[in-house]
């Protein structure tokens, strides 16, 4: 009996054993990769280097700071063509600005190269250009 006992456990718990879940596949999720492009730096106007594009998508990040007189400075942020000059996007355009920053994302038609336009009075100013990657991660 203590035999048929042993054999039923074994039985038993044979049946009880868990079976391995298949694995989840990998879900891939989309994410936004910023690639910066350039810094620039001033005080003044300025036109930067071309830079070229692949995805045409921009994050433009900047500041302003030490007023000459308090929010009577300006910063305008002009894309334009690589090739012909013409302007693609008006990116920033801050009228009566003192110590200030801000972000904004901005698109162009298509992938080419660019160069900046920055015209500035009474105030220090850091823009910063970010190209838009979109892509996708895999997680599980």
């Amino acid at each position: 009996m203590t035999r048929a006992v042993l054999i039923a456990g074994i039985i038993v718990g044979a049946g009880c054993r868990s079976e391995s879940a298949s694995p989840t596949p990998p879900v891939p999720k989309a994410v936004v990769v910023w690639k910066t492009v350039g810094t620039w730096s001033g005080r003044g106007s300025r036109q930067t280097e071309t830079f070229t594009s692949e995805t045409g998508g921009f994050r433009v990040r900047w500041e302003t700071k030490n007023p000459r007189r308090a929010g009577a400075g300006f910063l305008h942020v002009v894309f334009r063509s690589g090739d012909s000059g013409r302007e693609i996007i008006d990116a920033v355009d801050e009228r009566n600005v003192g110590a200030d920053s801000d972000s904004t994302e901005v698109s162009a038609e298509r992938p080419r190269w660019y160069y900046l336009t920055i015209e500035s009075a009474d105030v220090d100013w850091t823009v910063a250009v970010d190209e838009r990657i979109d892509a996708h991660v895999t997680r599980r």
